[in-house]
């Protein structure tokens, strides 16, 4: 019986022995989305899982910031965010592929470069007026890349460059960003404009409720394709994201769903970077997210 497209595609870039690069928003978003692949790939090919925003920073923290800690059951983000690096290093390890924490900070707890002006004194005790996303409903998970976000837009840019050196060999894993979090639409932007070849994953758990954005899958062609091999111990591994994993699956159990790849309908082919702009300015995604 012949291959499905996304089998022979997968087996076919295996086989050829190039790297390849998953590029993980927070530090389980590959295992989220992609476990049951990495688990048959890792077993056959070099592959890198490259965990971008692996860092938090001390307080005070914003409202939004408060109430993901208090969900989790911490008041450090600092000493949260080193238990979820560990979580992800044994994790990973279980999978035999690489793991690199690159050590950007998470959304939630971002901060401008510098004060607003004026606002430097009143921060203290508005802690929203320093954060590159002062919430998370209205501006974190609106799909939208910040403006003040363009160096970090730069610095994910360059560690795919760093990674996966030359363009013409290697292929990027990036996030499709469904569900609208700006973190996952900065990271597929990167991919997007970084001139490598890219498959997109659709975002896992978030895929359930929320729909890709119809733009960007129209503008490079896309076509979604299912991968079911390795799903029997993809429950196991997500529960090993042990901090996480009460607050993704509130009612105790992981849906075993497939994965979901989108590559181009001409085939594999490198995407090109898109034109030169104002870095990660009004870049959306989601459809559906409100």
């Amino acid at each position: 019986m012949a291959d499905d497209p996304l089998t022979s595609f997968v087996r076919t870039v295996v086989g050829s022995g190039v790297p390849i690069l998953v590029l993980s928003p927070h530090l389980d978003d590959a295992v989220l989305s992609c476990g049951g692949l990495l688990g048959w790939a890792g077993r056959r090919a070099p592959v890198t899982v490259a965990s971008l925003f692996t860092e938090a920073t001390p307080p005070p923290y914003t409202l939004s910031g408060r109430q993901y800690l208090k969900q989790i059951g911490t008041d450090d983000a600092e000493e949260l965010f080193a238990e979820r690096r560990a979580e992800d290093r044994r994790v990973l390890d279980r999978l035999d592929v690489g793991c690199r924490h690159v050590g950007l900070v998470d959304g939630l707890f971002r901060r401008l470069p510098g004060p607003r002006p004026g606002t430097r004194r009143l921060a203290r005790r508005l802690p929203e007026l320093a954060h590159v996303y002062p919430t998370y409903r209205l501006h974190l998970s609106r799909g939208r890349v910040s403006p003040h976000d363009a160096e970090t837009l730069r610095l994910v840019g360059a560690t795919v460059d760093e990674l996966l050196p030359g363009r013409s060999g290697g292929l990027v894993l990036a996030p499709l960003g469904v569900g609208g979090h700006a973190d996952h639409v900065l990271v597929r932007t990167a991919a997007e404009r970084s001139g490598r070849r890219v498959v997109y994953y659709s975002d896992f758990p978030y895929n359930q409720h929320a729909t890709p954005d119809a733009r960007f899958t129209a503008r490079h062609r896309l076509v979604a394709r299912a991968w079911e091999r390795g799903l029997d111990r993809k429950a196991e591994l997500i529960r090993g994201y042990e901090t996480q994993v009460d607050a993704l699956f509130p009612e105790g159990r992981v849906p075993r769903v497939p994965e979901v790849y989108l590559l181009p309908e001409t085939g594999w082919t490198a995407t090109r970077p898109a034109p030169a702009r104002g870095p990660g300015i009004g870049v959306r995604t989601a459809g559906g997210v409100p």
